[in-house]
């Protein structure tokens, strides 16, 4: 059953339809659609990440529908105007895994009436979910396209887990926090707990995915002393390349000294939330006045969203990644992966790339049998879809030119 509405939107440039699909995997999803007029279309399906919504995406429809293609962003599970998901801190994570992300997707594509997309596109955690979906179902998503967050692979068995405690300063991997998540890389087995290590910095810290995992995470960016406007404006600015302190560059390993060389939007001071620490990179108002990639009323679309439905839906994914069971379940895949035609796009001011030290290195090297490259976009942080979208567009339309 679909449920639509038909709209000219000026912020993209074309037609779009916004339905409502009753039956996804025990979602009503919501989507947004261009380019739906032909159904010979070949379709595009776009996945966003946090905090983000389906009209993260509202700057490629235009350019991709323009090309002849099909092109789909659904909210996913956990925000936006889909609902069926529980947003109670205490309900089980199951529907929340990685494994149900991916069938979400599967059945999304089923209910349009498709037998497979073109090209599955992931931003963030859409990234880690999309490069899933193109692991294990390559006959669904027959292209891929990771940005921001590299996808390493999948998780090794426990038996395969590599014991790193001779020198526990010099790995690559991650403890449970992120092991599902859009910046994580494998899990091996080790004794060096970084978060005790980060609370004992002479400036103590913590990462912010173990932050996202706390109850009260939620409530503290929901309710942020300066309105859920301004928090979304800063979180956004500071992740940018407008926040030109934004210099990524590798890690030499996974330790809490290297660990804290990152923004504090990764590496937060031990006491704050994250509502404090992106306060203190607040724009001014005349850079929120040039701010031509995010103005106020796009940002009103975000901030009406998450003032509904709050961000526990999304925080449940950063919580799945560390539920063992959850876990358990993901370690029989290891071993798979990716075969289909794959790209990785970022913006060479976001530190999204190199948050796991070797992560880029295994998704380019091994998680990838199919792998065509890695493109970092100039003048673009973290949301590189929206701060430089012909770029990106550009990008994938001239990949699936490739695949004919």
């Amino acid at each position: 059953m679909k449920m639509e509405t038909t709209f000219w939107s000026a912020d993209m440039e074309c037609a779009v339809r916004s339905q409502i699909i009753t039956g996804v995997n025990g979602l009503d999803m919501h989507v947004l659609e261009s380019g739906y007029e032909n159904p010979e279309n070949p379709t595009i399906l776009l996945l966003h990440g946090f905090p983000e919504i389906a009209y993260s995406w509202r700057k490629l429809f235009h350019p991709l529908a323009e090309a002849g293609f099909h092109v789909v962003a659904p909210d996913m599970r956990g925000y936006g105007q889909t609902t069926g998901w529980s947003d109670r801190y205490e309900d089980p994570l199951e529907p929340f895994s990685m494994l149900n992300l991916v069938a979400d997707c599967v059945e999304l594509i089923d209910s349009l009436g498709k037998d497979y997309v073109s090209a599955v596109v992931g931003h963030d955690f859409g990234s880690p979910v999309a490069g899933w979906s193109a692991s294990i179902r390559p006959d669904k998503f027959r292209s891929l396209v990771l940005m921001s967050a590299p996808f390493a692979g999948m998780p090794r068995s426990r038996g395969k887990a590599q014991n790193s405690s001779a020198n526990p300063k010099k790995i690559t991997a991650t403890d449970s926090i992120g092991a599902s998540g859009p910046d994580a890389v494998q899990k091996f087995t080790t004794d060096y707990d970084i978060h005790s290590a980060m609370a004992k910095l002479e400036r103590p810290r913590k990462h912010y995915q173990q932050y996202y995992t706390t109850e009260q995470a939620n409530r503290d960016m929901l309710e942020a002393p300066q309105g859920l406007h301004m928090f979304l404006r800063s979180y956004y600015h500071h992740k940018s390349a407008d926040w030109k302190q934004n210099n990524p560059s590798p890690l030499r390993d996974w330790s809490a000294e290297e660990a804290a060389k990152m923004p504090t939007y990764y590496i937060m001071d031990f006491d704050a939330t994250m509502a404090e620490t992106v306060a203190l990179e607040a724009p001014s108002q005349n850079q929120i006045n040039s701010c031509a990639w995010l103005t106020d009323e796009e940002l009103n679309i975000y901030a009406t969203e998450y003032g509904r439905t709050g961000f526990q839906g999304g925080l449940n994914w950063y919580r799945s990644g560390s539920y063992r069971p959850n876990q358990k379940i993901m370690q029989s895949f290891a071993g798979i992966t990716i075969d289909v035609p794959t790209i990785f796009i970022a913006g060479e001011n976001d530190w999204g790339s190199f948050q796991r030290p070797g992560s880029l290195n295994l998704m380019e090297s091994q998680a990838c049998s199919d792998f065509h490259g890695t493109t970092f976009i100039p003048n673009a942080g973290h949301w590189v879809q929206q701060e430089q979208p012909m770029a990106v567009a550009n990008l994938i339309l001239e990949h699936l030119r490739k695949q004919g």
